[in-house]
């Protein structure tokens, strides 16, 4: 079996990135568009589509679309941060470890209902050790009106 070759960082986080925009079914049911993505911060774009609506009345996005943003972008960032700090490495052992990545747990602060035309979703790393990463996210309108928060741990190694 001929071995995989070695993957530079940025090679490691473009394939990520990949993963999360072009693998992940409910990603792109939701239809988020990944903006801007380094180790030091993620963006992550959602478009107003009624399908995400979860008050008809008042056209105000879903608190369930809202909470997947989040961890979506703080799940992320968790691994974009662990990246940066790898080494280059071929991507069948980067796929190994791809695997046992995952949310902890989390925490949603809903600040005011969803409404907007398009909703922006940040993401930063508060901590991270060796086997875990605790990420900030935040949630704005195309008008920059704060719509949630949330604080995320994610599993990394």
């Amino acid at each position: 079996m001929t071995p995989s070759p070695t993957l530079h960082k940025s090679e490691l986080a473009e394939y990520v990135t990949a993963v999360f925009r072009d693998h992940m079914s409910f990603n792109k049911m939701l239809g988020l568009q990944i903006s801007q993505f380094d180790g030091d911060g993620v963006e992550v774009r959602l478009p107003w589509n009624d399908n995400l609506m979860g008050n008809p009345l008042q056209k105000i996005l879903h608190g369930g679309v809202t909470a997947s943003v989040l961890d979506t972008v703080g799940g992320l960032m968790a691994i974009l941060h662990v990246v940066k700090d790898m080494p280059n490495m071929d991507l069948k052992t980067f796929q190994q470890r791809l695997g046992r990545i995952g949310t902890i747990d989390m925490r949603v602060d809903y600040l005011r209902p969803g409404k907007g035309e398009e909703f922006i979703a940040t993401a930063s790393v508060i901590r991270k050790g060796s086997r875990v990463a605790v990420c900030r996210m935040e949630l704005h309108n195309e008008a920059g009106e704060h719509i949630a928060f949330g604080t995320g741990t994610y599993m990394v190694g």
